[in-house]
This record gives structure tokens, C-alpha cells and sequence, in this order.
């Protein structure tokens, strides 16, 4: 607990207080937001905006992460580092992954390594597209990803908890290095939270592609890692529901020649609708909350008494 303490108040001030210079930096280089034509009239007074804050992030989450293992004495592990392998077992024989899919925990029969490995990049590449899809309206992903990454430190410490190698029961979990992943989960979360603050409405500087794209990878790599792939299709609902809406709107839009919503992603037609940006982001904000507490909800429902 003290290294998750540790590792997210580093990235937290990192975060935080490393933004605004960010903000200068971005800002004197010239790294403004391009703004389609095509896009809501509304974000024409975003162009210019400051991108790449993304790179805050992964720096705040990277040296967080480390800072807090260090000043704990822990060791960074394996599965910490998010390296997918099927290799790197430790002392009780517990790989990061393995060739199962998973919900709660691994299931069915082992799918070998060729179609594992495929169905894992087509996990990090939808997750990574998701939130890069989400990433439109000001503090909308940030905010999003803050609320499922709190919820793998949560599974993180529950795994922990409920150990195999620790607590042999017939619902324990063999995952290795639970710890470490809520680490992992923390310093991310912390990051974002901090970064949030200067990009939540009206936004200072946008976390761009750099940022999306590594928070949805890392996402992946804790749903591969704590064995909760398919779980991680609910707890980052939000992220489905605006993936599947641009899926929807370009198949009718080839098959039929008409759009179903006025533009998408998803959080854009609200837009046209007329509704206000805060508006859409706090109300995405709440779904996105429901969907986490429905994953959350569907997790711990297997410990609950019969």
C-alpha cells in the first residue's frame, strides 16, 4: 500500500506542477491543435491549443512508478513493467499472460501462441483506438481513464488479497505480481488526475495522440496482466460505446449512403445537438462511471455469499 501511495503522489506533483511548463514549452515551439473544418464550429477557438500533453503523462506515470517502488525497497517486476510475454515465470511457475482468454480469471481451452498473440494486439490496438477516439471534448478521456484505472488498483489489491501462492482457496487468483500492477494502476491514475486539472474545460493543453494511445495500451496491458481481458470491455464502456459509434457511422454511411448520427464519434453529435461541452463531458463522465461500478459490481459478485 505504501509503494501505491508513494508511486501516486510522485506522479500526481509530477503531473501537476509539470504541465504548465509543458504548456510554455508546446506552446513556443508551435505545437497547436489543428481543427478540422469539418469538426463542431464550437472547437475553432481550440486551434492553437497546446498538444502532446500526453507525454506529461507517461513521463509522471514512469518515474512515479519507479520513485515508488524504490522508496519502498520493492523491486520493479515483470508484469509491472507491462512486459507481455509467456515467458518470465516466477517461483511458483506464474507468467504475466498465458495463452487463455479471460474474464474474471483465465477460461476455456489454451489458444496457442500464434492466436493469443494476435487476439493481444487486437486488444491493445481497440483499446489504444477507443480512447484515442474518446480523446475529443476537453478533460473527456482523461477523465474517463482516471475512473477504470482506479478500478484496476482496486482488482490490483483484491488480487493481492486473494493470492494463490498466499491464499490457496478454490476463488484465489494466479496472477503474478498483483501489487505491482495497482502500482502500475496508481502512478497512471495520478498522472492523469493531475494532468486533468489543466485539461478539464476549457482546456489548456490536450494530451494529443501521444497520450490516448499510451493510456489505452496501458489499459490493455492490465487487462492482459490481472486476467480480466474480456471485463475490460465493461469497465471501459464508454470508450466501447464511442468506438462502436464511428463503426456504425461509416458501415451505414458505405452501405446505405446515410449517417445515423450527425457526426461522430458519438460525443460530437451531442455537439450538434446543441449541447454544451461540460455538459457532455460530466454527463460521459457519469455513464462512464456506471459502467466501471458495473465492472467492479460483476467482479466481486463471484466472493459474495451463496
Amino acid at each position: 500500500m505504501k509503494t501505491i501511495l508513494v508511486a501516486g503522489g510522485v506522479s500526481l506533483l509530477l503531473a501537476l506542477l509539470g504541465t504548465p511548463l509543458a504548456i510554455k514549452i508546446f506552446s513556443r515551439r508551435g505545437y497547436g491543435q489543428l481543427i478540422r473544418e469539418e469538426g463542431p464550429a464550437a472547437h475553432v477557438t481550440k486551434r492553437g491549443t497546446p498538444t502532446m500533453g500526453g507525454t506529461v503523462i507517461v513521463f509522471a506515470s514512469v518515474v512515479g512508478y519507479f520513485v515508488g517502488n524504490v522508496a519502498t525497497g520493492q523491486v520493479p517486476s515483470v508484469s509491472g513493467l507491462l512486459v507481455i510475454q509467456q515467458r518470465f515465470a516466477d517461483g511458483y511457475d506464474i507468467t504475466p499472460a498465458d495463452s487463455h482468454l479471460s474474464f474474471l480469471r483465465d477460461f476455456g481451452p489454451t489458444l496457442g501462441l500464434a492466436p493469443f498473440v494476435l487476439w493481444i494486439v487486437f486488444l491493445i490496438a481497440g483499446t489504444s483506438n477507443a480512447v484515442n477516439l474518446t480523446d475529443g471534448l476537453d478533460g473527456l478521456a482523461t477523465g474517463s481513464a482516471c475512473l477504470v484505472l482506479a478500478a484496476y488498483v482496486l482488482i490490483g489489491n483484491w488480487q493481492l488479497r486473494n493470492d494463490c501462492t498466499s491464499f490457496l482457496a478454490p476463488r484465489c487468483y494466479i496472477v503474478r505480481d498483483p501489487l505491482d500492477l495497482a502500482v502500475v494502476a496508481a502512478a497512471v491514475l495520478a498522472a492523469c488526475f493531475g494532468f486533468l486539472w489543466w485539461n478539464a474545460p476549457p482546456a489548456r493543453i490536450f494530451m494529443g495522440d501521444t497520450g490516448s494511445l499510451a493510456l489505452g495500451g496501458v489499459l490493455a496491458g492490465l487487462a492482459v496482466c490481472t486476467k480480466t481481458q474480456l471485463l475490460l470491455a465493461i469497465l471501459g464502456g464508454l470508450f466501447v460505446v464511442i468506438a462502436m459509434s464511428v463503426i456504425i457511422q461509416v458501415g451505414s454511411f458505405k452501405m446505405t449512403g446515410r449517417r445515423v448520427f450527425r457526426m461522430a464519434p458519438l460525443q460530437h453529435h451531442f455537439e450538434l445537438k446543441g449541447w454544451a461541452e461540460t455538459t457532455i463531458v460530466i454527463r460521459f463522465w457519469l455513464i462512464s462511471g456506471l459502467f466501471v461500478a458495473l465492472g467492479l459490481g460483476i467482479f466481486y459478485v463471484e466472493w459474495m455469499p451463496r
